[in-house]
């Protein structure tokens, strides 16, 4: 009987505990920051003007290897226009740092591209800014390098 009532005791404590639903885990920022560095490269390629206006804030700033300033105003009426195309585009590995409702994103890749005009094909280092606004993620600040 004393084995009968341990069973039921512990049936009584663990039952609620496992009875419980299980919430689905937070995402991982980092990694939902690197898949939006992807889509934001799948966007440009396509010229989804729609899906690059959702990842870029609309106080983004940009500064391109040349030193030359761009807001997003100018950036999506480059790609839209045709002025900046991405043919093609292999990203290499990203290093993700959060820091609270800020990550800050170091990556690389190698591409097809041109702007006006211009061949840009190569080995690019780039680093975004993101913050954590109204519940997702923008980037509000960028910066990249031609490697050679």
């Amino acid at each position: 009987m004393k084995v009968f009532g341990a069973f039921l005791l512990a049936c009584a404590c663990l039952g609620p505990v496992y009875g419980q639903e299980k919430k689905p885990a937070a995402p991982d920022p980092a990694e939902a920051v690197k898949q939006l560095e992807r889509d934001w490269s799948d966007a440009q390629k396509t010229r989804n003007i729609d899906k690059l206006s959702q990842i870029i804030a609309d106080d983004w700033s940009g500064l391109g290897s040349d030193g030359t300033r761009s807001t997003k105003k100018d950036f999506l009426n480059d790609v839209k226009s045709g002025a900046s195309k991405l043919e093609s585009f292999e990203i290499g590995p990203m290093d993700v740092k959060v820091i609270g409702t800020v990550a800050v994103v170091q990556g690389g890749d190698t591409e097809k591209s041109s702007t006006k005009g211009k061949d840009t094909s190569g080995k690019w280092v780039w680093m975004d800014v993101f913050v954590m606004r109204d519940g997702k993620w923008q980037a509000v600040r960028s910066q990249s390098a031609m490697v050679k």
